[in-house]
């Protein structure tokens, strides 16, 4: 009798735990089973979740943004101006919530500049916006389908960006900054008569620079102005490219280069120390001691930038939006130069001209 009992105890037992590894497989099953009929049977109309993502349509198409990749050579105040006011000109356009800036600096390394597109092109971008020609020929090869806007370009067609300023039949145009090389030598004839050799000092690698340089040497040969030139390659070549000039002429120009731009203060040691007045093509530049300039007000080269972003923003084809020339230029001349160099400046251009430094 008690053989039987064990027996049928051991029966018992084993088949409880069989019993229990069949409703442990079905509970397992079930819970791996993402597509359950639980879910099936969810009210369709249920609040969703606290904290859950719509992702329906339309309101998540609303709520992206368009965005722009801003791309500088490197950092001085002509291209931190054009930037910054790109950016708050976006803004005062309505657009400053739409947009997302993505910016890129290559500090001066143009060999950054080709990883730079790709890298803002693989984050999908809508927009390039490079600052000054050789960015702009990096964006250019960078993508054919990806739009371009570029601001401080000043020969567009020389740089291989466009084949002319009135027609544009690629993903690229934007806002050119060549700069009125007879009104800065007309002023300069007015503020320095004696003025009989100028020294040019520039970049030759910035085809900007280089395209200002060939209009200037152009307009003192017609005009019979003679002239000498020093080349730099970067910003560590100024201080000896302009004193070798010394002595050999009697005033600077330099158009709107981006590299002496960079490095002004060196540039203004040469000059004043040789009692020399510095022509420039740009705001900038004057600010920084330049003499004088009929040139560049990177503000309005902002702003225009800016608005031709807008307009493609809004619906607007590159074809739409043939190369734009700066609409307005800077008339500006620095006192504390003109006093140390010991100029007098007309009433008449006292009034004409903004005055810096008084």
């Amino acid at each position: 009798m008690k053989k039987l009992f064990a027996l049928l105890l051991v029966m018992t037992m084993v088949l409880g735990a069989l019993t229990a590894c069949s409703s442990n497989k079905e509970t397992s099953e079930t819970g791996n089973n993402t597509d359950t009929t639980a879910s099936e049977g969810d009210d369709e109309n249920a609040t969703p979740t606290e904290g859950a993502e719509d992702t329906t349509g339309a309101d998540t198409a609303s709520t992206e943004k368009f965005k722009i990749g801003i791309i500088q050579p490197m950092d001085h105040p002509s291209l931190n101006q054009i930037r910054e006011t790109i950016i708050s000109e976006l803004d005062a356009l309505g657009l400053g919530d739409k947009v997302e800036i993505d910016f890129q600096n290559s500090n001066g390394d143009a060999t950054l500049l080709p990883t730079i597109m790709q890298d803002m092109i693989a984050n999908e971008v809508d927009m390039l916006v490079p600052i000054a020609t050789g960015t702009a020929q990096a964006a250019m090869a960078a993508t054919t389908n990806v739009p371009i806007v570029f601001s401080a370009v000043s020969n567009p067609v020389a740089a291989g960006l466009v084949t002319s300023f009135e027609e544009t039949t690629g993903n690229i145009t934007g806002v050119s900054n060549s700069i009125p090389i007879e009104d800065i030598f007309a002023l300069a004839s007015e503020l320095t008569p004696d003025a009989k050799v100028f020294g040019f000092v520039y970049n030759s690698s910035e085809v900007n620079s280089a395209s200002g340089i060939e209009r200037a040497k152009a307009y003192c040969d017609e005009h019979g102005i003679e002239y000498k030139e020093a080349t730099i390659t970067g910003t560590a070549d100024l201080q000896q490219a302009a004193a070798s000039l010394v002595g050999e002429v009697d005033a600077f120009f330099t158009p709107n280069d981006n590299t002496v731009a960079s490095a002004m203060p060196t540039y203004l040691q040469v000059a004043m120390d040789a009692k020399l007045p510095i022509y420039v093509g740009a705001d900038s530049m004057v600010n920084d001691g330049g003499l004088a300039t009929v040139g560049i007000d990177y503000t309005v080269l902002g702003k225009q930038t800016a608005a031709m972003i807008a307009r493609i923003i809004g619906g607007e084809t590159i074809a739409d939006n043939p190369v734009e020339q700066i609409a307005e230029y800077a008339k500006m001349i620095n006192m504390n130069s003109a006093n140390q160099l010991g100029f007098t400046i007309s009433d008449e251009l006292m009034n004409e001209f903004v005055i810096l430094g008084e």
